[in-house]
């Protein structure tokens, strides 16, 4: 007899082939509360009966996909972000915990600023715009260069009851007046890391995750454009490393305030100008 606990530890060892113990048994923790809506406190429960052929097979063809280095969330086809679900896809990127960071330096300085208007660009799922429509009473407007990644933004506002406009082209090109606050994810990793990055970002989508001139590129166009466009400031997620360079840009752009707040690991991640 096969049970859930046999199964358990075998979704383990097969996971650890490619991932570090720890980062295994988190894995096939979420594959269980997630994939099955096998809950931790289900298992302890139920841990020794036996699995039906129909579970064992389903876990059989997403473990063929994830050997092969397909993310969770796209084999899930949704990712939890705030506590709520996203439709996830190989048009988006998978929205990430520390894009969080972004959100709420966002909120705060819209709150101080007084805005009435935001505007996420690269909306990609719509994690940033669908939230900031859900959680202010601003006006909200979502962009991205990308229709299927638009499309599955749309689909998630829907699902989640948001209320905003979306509007397909490149940064604020679509995007009236007034902007209001700039809030973006941007493209902003260096093709020359390529190489060395997980195998896991060869499934998602290279225009989200790569820029120009070291990563920096987008980033700067943004911050160029919104100074034009007279927003009244910008809350940008940023690559480890890149704060000082564009903390620079800015001044040289003009703008006033410029802060970097880091993530939990110390690095740079999030750009404020204000």
């Amino acid at each position: 007899m096969f049970t859930y606990s046999d199964l358990r530890q075998s979704l383990r060892a097969s996971l650890a082939a490619f991932l570090s113990p720890e980062e295994a048994a988190a894995e096939a923790a979420l594959w269980f509360s997630e994939g099955l809506g096998r809950e931790a406190s289900w298992f302890h429960a139920h841990g020794m009966e036996p699995v039906p052929d129909g579970e064992r097979h389903q876990i059989g063809g997403w473990l063929e996909r994830r050997q092969k280095g397909e993310p969770w969330a796209y084999i899930l086809g949704w990712s939890l972000w705030r506590g709520r679900r996203f439709e996830t896809g190989p048009a988006t990127l998978i929205p990430r915990p520390e894009t969080e960071l972004v959100l709420e330096a966002a909120l705060e300085v819209g709150k101080r600023l007084g805005v009435r208007h935001a505007v996420d660009i690269g909306t990609g799922t719509g994690i940033l715009g669908i939230t900031m429509a859900l959680e202010t009473d601003w006006a909200i407007t979502a962009t991205d260069i990308s229709e299927k990644a638009l499309a599955v933004a749309q689909r998630n506002a829907l699902a989640l009851g948001a209320k905003l406009s979306f509007r397909p082209g490149d940064l604020l090109g679509p995007v009236p007046n007034p902007v209001g606050l700039v809030v973006s994810n941007p493209p902003y990793v260096d093709p020359a890391d390529r190489p060395g990055l997980q195998r896991e970002l060869s499934f998602e989508p290279e225009t989200a995750l790569f820029a120009p001139d070291r990563g920096l590129a987008l980033t700067t166009e943004l911050l160029k454009q919104a100074r034009v466009r007279s927003a009244p400031g910008c809350v940008l997620e940023i690559g480890s490393g890149q704060g000082d360079e564009l903390s620079t840009r800015a001044r040289v752009m003009g703008w006033k305030r410029v802060m970097i707040h880091r993530d939990f690991a110390g690095h740079d991640r999030v750009l404020v100008v204000c």
